[in-house]
């Protein structure tokens, strides 16, 4: 463990990119990077896709889904991910995961936007079978972290009462340089509870069992790969998916070896939550890492500082039928100019500086 001293130091320090850090062997420099996913709600634009089900989100559709609505609603997620963690590393995020966006057009849209325009975010997308048209997809900042390859893979589950296939999100693994050190990232957008909790759970266990398995494939190549698997997951981080499938560890102390670490857990138990439903809240937005990146004897690579929900108070609902909650951007029939019914996660990364 890190000594009570230290840990205040460090805590103290992480309001500045680079920091001072005192120990036994004198003073050291440690950088600090954010990772983060964050659901954006229906991010669409305005173009009929005769492909997928987005009739609603066009301008002679329901959701009256204009110009005007579609450059606000991207605005709005581009002043979100242009604060998520600055207030440690006066920066926005290294890498960030997103799910519910249409198609790259919408990503490019995004980054280029006043407000993240200069960080020269690269973009990582694939189309997914989703009939809504929904993907995942990653952006990172390439003076920060290089891609080296990168794959999309297909969940393939079926009805039980119908045999049908039901078509979901692919789940995306990107893996690359972090300021020349290797880590993966896998992005997930699980199977929602439609139909309710109990019924849908094998499609998230399926999606459970499949990203597992792109873990043990990074793991049978390296044993102390570094891993985050991050998405909107559908499940709190206690359900089946997570515990028996995953078999995430809630305690630091216990991940070992090829273990996964899930500091979501001990939030979501706490009451914190990234969504409400019927004045219930959950953390199905998550983020859980391998074993490898909690050793905080050695600060020589990227490891694990601290998890958190960025729910900033302009995040959540004033007023209306869902006050309290996070400010989704469409609500009873109409443009809220809200932002999204998900509030993002994030994690933070330091290692010492050379």
């Amino acid at each position: 463990m890190v000594p009570m001293k230290m840990t205040k130091l460090l805590s103290f320090a992480l309001l500045l990119l680079t920091f001072s850090l005192s120990n036994a062997q004198g003073g050291k420099k440690y950088k600090v990077h954010t990772i983060a996913f964050y659901n954006v709600e229906n991010l669409f634009d305005t173009i009929n896709n005769p492909l997928t089900r987005d009739d609603d989100r066009t301008p002679n559709g329901k959701d009256r889904w204009t110009s005007d609505v579609y450059k606000d609603k991207v605005s709005n997620i581009a002043r979100v991910i242009s604060e998520i963690g600055t207030e440690v590393t006066r920066n926005t995020p290294a890498i960030l995961g997103l799910s519910e966006v249409e198609n790259r057009e919408v990503l490019e849209d995004l980054i280029k936007d006043p407000r993240l325009s200069n960080k020269n975010y690269g973009i990582i997308h694939f189309d997914s079978p989703d009939r809504r048209g929904i993907d995942v997809a990653l952006l990172y900042q390439k003076n920060i972290f290089t891609p080296t390859n990168f794959s999309k893979h297909e969940l393939l589950i079926f009805d039980d009462e119908d045999g049908d296939r039901v078509f979901t999100r692919d789940q995306l693994l990107v893996s690359g340089m972090l300021d020349g050190e290797l880590i993966h990232v896998i992005v997930n957008h699980w199977p929602s509870r439609y139909g309710g909790e109990a019924r849908s759970r094998p499609k998230r266990v399926a999606a459970a069992k499949l990203n597992k398995k792109i873990i043990d494939s990074l793991q049978t190549i390296d044993a102390k790969a570094k891993i985050f698997t991050m998405g909107d997951l559908n499940d709190d981080p206690t359900n089946a998916s997570m515990k028996d499938v995953l078999k995430t560890k809630a305690k630091k102390r216990k991940a070992k070896g090829t273990d996964l670490f899930n500091p979501m857990e001990e939030m979501a138990r706490k009451g914190v939550g990234s969504l409400a439903y019927r004045d219930s809240w959950n953390l199905f937005d998550q983020i859980v890492i391998s074993a490898p990146l909690l050793d905080d004897k050695d600060f020589s690579s990227y490891r694990f500082y601290k998890a958190g929900v960025f729910n900033k108070p302009y995040l959540t609902a004033k007023k209306g039928r869902y006050k309290g909650y996070p400010f989704r951007s469409f609500s009873e029939g109409h443009y809220t100019g809200g932002f999204s019914d998900h509030y993002p996660v994030y994690v933070y990364v330091i290692k010492e500086a050379q």
